[in-house]
């Protein structure tokens, strides 16, 4: 047996507790009645002093009323009084019991309850299975066992050669007996307390060998109780062991509740055995009990086997027979034998042993601490759940972010497992079922490892919780129901059908229009159709996409409540047929557009979301459609409900005496028109047929945001011309989402992700278009230039969004572009807010930089493939710079099952690079770059960069932050610092501003637990380290193809391949311009030479006569549209009425053409177009790139010389010195080395510090 119950310390003495203190006296009264209480007590006779073991024995034999007491204090007259009142003497009324009487009398402090309790509680059953079922037992006869069973395990931490525990419950003789094979007990005499070692820890209380506690031991005694609780509960309690080293056996008997004991027998250890046994026989009285019924049986079996699980390496037997439990993997499967395959198990290190499976909507866990049995749990349980809990919260997140359950709901569907060894122990009470000992002081950690989780997430508990997560957002939103009622209210835009909700119901149509201006074409045309059996509702733009929704953000969305309101629909119900609903049909009215195709998309996501079985009921869903080009010629009309339909047509039709309507909205349309849709109803209303398996499937990739992989296949499947072919009588779910929805993602696309050619999505691209078709010089306000290129490139959208892109595409604060090909003339933003803080489109102005033509050159503008919308001519399918400009001003966008994000670097680092690839080098890797940046960017590895920001330590309390990392702004760093500043731990306790538009500048105090943090740690902290990456740099290739680029070298080759293809067509074009320039002057020469020497007479001549001579003699004929055509010989023979347009640009000529000054002019400039077209010839497409390039170098340089200087003349001083002076007459820093080798304007933070700088505090 365990030797726990070793000596007490021999300063204890609780055989002769101090005499209660006297009562104060109340009122004068009892003064009066008791004056001697005023006197002061005599001086007591030191006592001898006892060892605790002595004082404890004194104490069993002193009877509280005996002489050998010490003497009590007076009692005043009132307490006497009192005690007189309950009919009890004062001696009867106050006692004091010795320990083993006050053990006795009150146990519950002890043991428990000696009463019997019905609990629910872990058996074993007759098949020697675990069964969980009620049971009627007595918790205090538990614990007296589970004593000594503890102590009989704690022996193999003190002897690991320990390996069997012999457990006997004898029911018909009422006897227990545990028995293990651990070192014995030393049988030796202690010299201090003059008693055997095993009689005094087993028969003196408060005797243990573990008060010590600077030693970190992992037993279970701790308090000097123990086993002396069994030996009191019980009516014979016999202790023997075996102590090798001292070749001695030890036997003792005690009896009557630990009242009474035998002589130890000492005997020889001759075998040299080591072992102890405890045998004992519960006083059964003391518990209510004549016998060991079945239940405590039970359960104290149940307890053995806990053993055989938590204590590692040693077998265990009950009643003679081996238990066959291996290991803590095995006695938890005992638990789970319906739950195949759900466990996880882990053993962490040599003190932690854990595992965890699922349980059914309720936390269960079963512990151990040091083999005790922790029913209660406590904080090692917490402990290890916390770790599996946050670890299940993520995922769940991550899984189905509309779900939201806290640790307590998790914790719920968890079954966990532990069995740890704790150093020293504590719990709230001698029952142990509760540890309260703190994590740090466990003296052991316990870190879950990554596979532990992953296999913990794949158990079934993930999918528990994604249930219950979804049974928590339907009771969300069930408290948005609707229901059938023939009136609705509360709901203004609803135009409701007169039978809505009355037993005519089923007849009745609700629309859906996309805005109010829709609402009223559908209003328009209910004069047709009547008010009875249709009404109309207007959805505000877009409805939310619920299937990744939160069910807080769906049920407090109010278009969603209108509409269940409307309708009638009630959460979670499956519906058979429309007949509960107050509308049977209903119908989606929107624009014929992509967005128009989006909407009706979230519309049929939302009911296959949450009412499937709708989509099943035929003729329940429809759309009306209307088209979006109409084509008129006379009284012939094509109307067209599709733009690839459309286009089609036009391919294979003259358009020229047409008149073509595009209709870019339902709003486009007239009162007129609306009436004639809804006079031919069944034209216009297309039902959809009802929903199969295959059509969900597809609305499930289309919304679901995890889907976007796939959503990239199905987009790679998109064939150019597809469209919905509206002349079907009923539409399919697979058509829709294949033909239809496939184009909204394919523009969603094309108007989010930039072109790999010219950088530019779409918006900003015809923004170019505009400035250049309007020539562009001067200044011009951004809301007139917005409407401008709204007129003149089929802008299809909001201005307010295109004059948000002007904006954009001006801006030049850091962090935006490295170069703006629109010139900021107003507030257009700054690095404060990030942009967000530009003025008033009405206000402000903007022009063509220089720059954007060097970049964009005029002499590409012919070789582009322009293109056409609304019958007109609009910007080309991609412009074509002389440098990349999606790697100078990089990209940032998401569309449908794509997005990229490519950072901006040095345009100068391009142009070199290009120039490398000409001399048939390969380009140098590129880090990106900021305009005005003056932090670091250096690599972390192949596709990720480390931003840095400037932060520099002024001394111990005081930094000094010159720069952010990109994206980081001025205001938002300074909304950081402000909640630095509150709180029970703030970060700082102060900080000062002198910053400007273009810099950063703040002079920041740490608060004192801040004031030694090194360095990293305040970067960490202030946040000042980012990241970029470049691994989603994902762009529209040259055919439209949609490519993710795996480096920036793969995109400078691409673009270089391309670009040098195109300056060889552009001198392709150059030379047959300046040949044709050339061309036309020499014949314009010849033909005043002739006329001046009269071989070319002119005048009296027909038009038509003159172009007849001018053919035969072969002079150069020009169309209209500037095409050459030159005569042949056959042109003798053609008919006088031929055109006589081809030589205008000759018989035009004005009369003083025939001077000699002119026709020496004409001479003169024929000669310079010659060597125009000689350069031309000579230079080869690289040659003509180098130009280009030059050109932009120099323009870059200027505009960066005026933009530093522009810096750094806008700079207040003394922005620096503001570290300085802290008080009067303190000296100026030293003046700091710049930051970085970029920094150009350092020199502004060494002067002294204005006035006017800000402070807060």
């Amino acid at each position: 047996m365990s030797d726990s119950d070793f000596l007490a310390s021999s300063d204890d003495d609780y055989a002769a507790p101090p005499p209660a203190p006297k009562a104060k006296a109340r009122g004068k009264a009892v003064a009066a009645a008791a004056p001697a209480a005023a006197k002061p007590k005599p001086k007591r006779a030191p006592a001898k002093k006892k060892t605790a073991a002595v004082a404890a024995a004194d104490a069993m034999e002193v009877d509280s009323d005996s002489d050998a007491a010490p003497p009590r204090p007076a009692m005043s007259s009132s307490l006497a009084a009192r005690a007189g009142s309950t009919g009890k003497t004062v001696e009867e009324t106050y006692q004091r019991k010795s320990q083993i009487e006050h053990i006795l009398l009150r146990p519950d402090t002890y043991i428990g309850t000696v009463e019997a309790v019905d609990a629910p509680m872990w058996v074993l059953n007759a098949a020697n299975e675990f069964e969980y079922r009620s049971i009627h037992y007595v918790p205090g006869l538990f614990k007296i066992f589970d004593e000594i069973l503890v102590n009989a395990a704690d022996n193999k931490t003190r002897d690991p050669s320990m390996d069997s525990i012999k457990v006997t419950i004898d029911t018909e003789a009422n006897l227990i007996s545990v028995w293990n094979n651990g070192r014995g007990i030393p049988v030796q005499m202690h010299k201090e307390e003059k008693l055997y070692v095993p009689e005094l820890i087993f028969g003196h209380l408060l005797t243990s060998s573990n008060y010590n506690d600077k030693d970190k031991k992992v037993t279970g005694g701790r308090n000097g109780y123990g086993a002396k609780l069994t030996n009191i509960f019980s009516t014979e309690f016999t202790v023997e062991t075996a102590d090798k080293d001292s070749g001695k056996k030890f036997k003792q008997v005690f009896s009557n509740n630990m009242g009474s004991r035998t002589a130890p027998v000492i005997s020889d250890n001759k075998k040299g055995e080591e072992y102890t046994k405890i045998s004992f026989k519960p006083d059964l009285a003391k518990f209510g009990m004549t016998s060991l019924d079945a239940d405590i049986v039970a359960l104290l079996k149940k307890r053995v086997y806990d053993m055989a699980g938590c204590v590692r390496g040693v077998k265990v037997w009950l009643n003679s027979d081996r238990i066959k439990i291996r290991d803590f993997k095995a006695y938890v499967q005992m638990y789970l034998k319906n739950q195949d395959g759900a466990l996880v198990h882990e053993v962490v290190n040599d003190r932690w042993e854990v595992a965890v499976a699922p349980s059914d909507e309720q936390f269960r866990h079963m512990s151990f601490v040091n083999s005790i049995c922790t029913s209660k749990g406590g904080t090692h349980v917490n402990y290890v759940v916390d770790q599996v809990v946050s670890k299940l919260q993520e995922a769940v997140v991550k899984k189905a972010k509309t779900a939201k359950l806290t640790p307590f709901q998790v914790k719920n569907h968890l079954w966990v497992f532990v069995n740890c060894l704790i150093e020293n122990p504590s719990f709230d009470s001698q029952t142990k079922e509760n540890m309260t000992l703190r994590a740090a002081h466990f003296g052991s950690k316990c870190p879950l490892s990554d596979d532990f989780h992953k296999k913990v997430l794949k158990s079934g508990v993930l999918d528990k919780l994604l249930n219950a997560a979804a049974a928590k957002q339907d009771q969300l939103l069930k408290k948005t129901d609707g229901k059938k009622s023939s009136r609705v209210t509360g709901i203004v835009k609803l135009d409701d059908a007169n039978n809505a909700g009355t037993r005519q119901a089923s007849k009745c149509t609700l629309i859906l229009t996309e805005g109010d201006s829709a609402k009223t074409i559908a209003v328009a045309g209910l004069a047709v159709v009547g008010r009875d059996n249709y009404g109309v509702f207007p959805l505000r733009g877009k409805l939310l996409n619920v299937r990744d929704a939160a069910g807080s953000t769906v049920s407090n969305n109010v278009e969603i409540q209108h509409l269940k309101k409307i309708l009638g629909l009630q959460q979670g119900k499956v519906y058979k047929d429309a007949s509960s609903l107050r509308y049977g049909h209903l119908m989606i009215m929107t624009d014929q557009d992509h967005d128009g195709s989006h909407i009706k998309g979230l519309i049929i996501n939302f009911l296959d979301q949450f009412w499937p079985s709708l989509l099943q009921i035929p003729d329940f869903l429809c759309e009306f459609i209307t088209p979006i080009v109409k084509c008129t010629k006379g009284t012939r009309e094509f109307v067209f409900y599709t733009i690839p339909e459309y286009e089609q047509w036009r391919e294979r039709t003259d358009t020229t005496s047409w008149k073509i309507k595009y209709y870019k909205g339902l709003g486009t349309s007239s009162r007129e028109e609306a009436k004639k849709y809804f006079s031919h109803l069944d034209k216009h209303r297309k039902p959809f047929d009802p929903c199969t398996q295959e059509d969900r499937t597809l609305i499930d990739m289309a919304f679901n945001k995890k889907k976007a992989d796939e959503r990239k296949q199905w987009l790679a499947t998109y064939t150019p011309g597809t469209y919905m072919d509206h002349a079907q009588d009923s539409i399919s779910i697979t058509d829709f989402v294949n033909k239809e929805l496939m184009l909204f993602s394919i523009a969603d696309n094309h108007r989010s992700i930039p072109s790999v050619v010219d950088g530019l999505k779409p918006g900003q691209r015809k923004i170019l278009f505009g400035c250049f078709k309007r020539k562009l010089k001067g200044e011009v306000k951004v809301f007139q230039l917005a409407g401008y290129i709204s007129e003149h490139t089929a802008y299809h959208h909001g201005e307010q969004s295109l004059c948000a892109t002007i904006i954009g595409m001006a801006q030049d604060f850091v962090g935006s572009n490295n170069v703006n090909v629109l010139e900021p003339c107003g507030q257009f933003g700054t690095r404060l807010q990030g942009g967000q803080d530009a003025a008033s489109p009405r206000y402000i102005f903007t022009a063509l930089p220089s720059v954007t033509r060097r970049l964009f050159h005029p002499q590409d503008d012919a070789l582009l493939n322009y293109l056409e919308d609304d019958g007109q001519r609009i910007e080309p399918a991609w412009y074509l710079p002389v440098l990349p400009m999606v790697l100078v001003n990089g990209s940032q966008g998401i569309g449908t099952g794509w997005s990229t994000s490519i950072p901006n670097y040095n345009p100068l680092d391009v142009v070199e690079n290009l120039r490398r690839i000409m001399r048939g080098e390969s380009p140098e890797d590129m880090v990106p770059w900021y305009r005005g940046f003056k932090g670091t960017i250096s690599r972390m590895g192949t596709d990720r960069f480390k931003v840095q920001g400037i932060c520099t330590r002024v001394d111990d309390t005081t930094i000094e932050i010159t720069e952010l990392p990109i994206g980081t702004w001025t205001q938002t760093f300074k909304a950081m610092l402000e909640d630095y500043m509150t709180g029970d731990a703030p970060v700082i306790v102060d900080y000062k501003e002198y910053h400007t538009d273009t810099a950063v500048h703040f002079v920041i105090t740490l608060a004192p637990a801040w004031a030694n943090a090194d360095m990293d740690a305040l970067d960490k902290k202030f946040k000042l380290t980012t990241t970029l990456a470049t691994s989603n740099m994902v762009c529209f290739d040259e055919h439209g193809r949609i490519k993710k680029y795996a480096s920036t070298t793969q995109i400078l080759q691409e673009f270089y391949t391309l670009r040098l293809a195109y300056y060889g067509k552009r001198k392709e074009w150059l030379t047959a311009q300046l040949l044709k320039e050339y061309s036309r002057l020499e014949n314009r020469v010849r033909f005043v030479t002739e006329v001046i020497n009269r071989t070319l007479i002119i005048e009296r001549k027909k038009k038509a006569q003159l172009c007849t001579e001018l053919r035969q003699r072969k002079y150069l004929e020009i169309a209209k549209d500037g095409s050459l055509k030159e005569a042949n010989d056959d042109d003798e023979n053609e008919v006088e009425d031929a055109s006589t347009t081809g030589f205008d640009y000759l018989l035009s000529m004005p009369l003083y053409s025939l001077t000699l000054e002119k026709v020496e002019s004409l001479e003169a400039e024929m000669m310079k177009k010659k060597a125009e077209l000689d350069y031309v010839l000579s230079q080869s497409p690289e040659d003509m790139w180098q130009t280009d390039l030059d050109a932009f170098v120099a323009d870059w340089h200027a505009a960066e010389e005026h933009r530093v200087a522009n810096e750094t003349k806008g700079v207040r001083r003394g922005a620096g010195a503001a570290t300085a002076a802290k008080g009067k007459g303190k000296a100026a820093p030293p003046k700091r080395k710049a930051a970085s080798a970029v920094d150009a304007s350092d020199d502004e933070f060494v002067a002294t510090r204005p006035s006017g700088a800000a402070s807060r505090s």
